[in-house]
């Protein structure tokens, strides 16, 4: 491998999430970022003005996220009294909305503070990357809720003009919640793109259909190579909802889990810890393909990515 080394400088990178109280922001970053399941974020409590927490992710990128509490007063504070505080040197903007509070009598409320958010952005934090969920996405029939979403995301761009947005659909209860937080986390990543550079030249000395890097804590997509074609889109996110679970679960029997190997008569698939901020998962389904050569690839190319992973910032 040849390519660009990073240095051990701590970046720290703002994160706003806002919306209106309940939309679920708090229960979202618990089961990101504090190992909870969706079942147990019922016992959460109402986010109190501003709850700051700084998540280390990939050794030396640090995310500063600030879980804004969305009740009317706190909002309307942020918009005036506390705006320069709030929304200056923001690299990303997450604004959450309920989709029931979409398609009822609280939209045009939510849609305002939006748009403030959106104003406040532009004067504060003018590169800031801007991320919009429409979550609880469970609670629409499953016949309607990709129609329901183009909708409110077509809607939504609209209203966010000129500024440009992701619109994700999300759910506590399935793997959406981690497409769209992986999309949030991979915009924050330097050099990314030397990062894949470097994964797809390893998927090939590998001779694997797919490899695919994920973030050690959370279990979010960093990135992946591929060199033979998918029928399932969403396959990342599931991976990261199944294993994140299974984690926990050897958690809760007091079994640490460190990794696994999965055979079948179409393919061989192993997930190891890879660098001391992720694990990786290599696809192969060339029979002839010995997995000693495989798990051998593995442990040679780890100090390698280390310096491409574990260190955030360009020399």
């Amino acid at each position: 491998f040849a390519g660009q080394h990073f240095s051990g400088v701590t970046m720290k990178s703002k994160v706003l999430l806002m919306g209106k109280g309940s939309a679920g922001k708090t229960s979202m970053r618990s089961i990101i970022f504090a190992n909870y399941i969706p079942r147990d974020t019922m016992r959460l409590g109402v986010t109190i003005e501003v709850e700051h927490s700084h998540v280390r992710f990939l050794g030396n990128l640090v995310l500063n996220l600030w879980d804004c509490g969305g009740q009317k007063t706190f909002m309307e504070n942020y918009f005036e009294s506390q705006k320069d505080h709030i929304f200056r040197n923001v690299e990303v903007l997450i604004y959450v909305f309920d989709i029931m509070s979409l398609q009822g009598d609280e939209k045009e409320k939510d849609v305002e503070y939006y748009k403030s958010c959106l104003q406040a952005i532009q004067q504060h934090s003018r590169t800031a990357k801007i991320f919009v969920l429409v979550h609880k996405m469970d609670l629409v029939e499953a016949s309607q809720k990709d129609a329901v979403f183009r909708n409110r995301e077509q809607e939504l761009k609209d209203i966010s003009k000129p500024l440009e947005i992701q619109c994700f659909s999300t759910s506590i209860w399935d793997e959406t919640l981690y497409k769209a937080w992986s999309a949030i986390t991979y915009s924050l990543i330097p050099n990314i793109k030397t990062l894949e550079s470097q994964l797809q030249e390893f998927c090939k000395i590998c001779e694997a259909d797919e490899v695919v890097l994920f973030e050690r804590a959370t279990f979010l997509v960093i990135s992946n190579a591929t060199r033979k074609d998918h029928k399932d889109v969403h396959r990342f996110e599931k991976i990261s909802n199944i294993i994140k679970q299974f984690k926990l679960s050897c958690s809760k029997a007091q079994a640490a889990f460190s990794g696994m190997e999965v055979r079948n008569s179409n393919f061989s698939a192993y997930i190891d810890v890879f660098t001391t901020t992720t694990y990786i998962m290599v696809i192969v389904s060339d029979p002839t393909i010995p997995s000693a050569v495989t798990l051998f690839n593995i442990e040679m190319a780890r100090n390698h990515f280390e310096k491409f992973v574990q260190q955030s910032v360009p020399v």
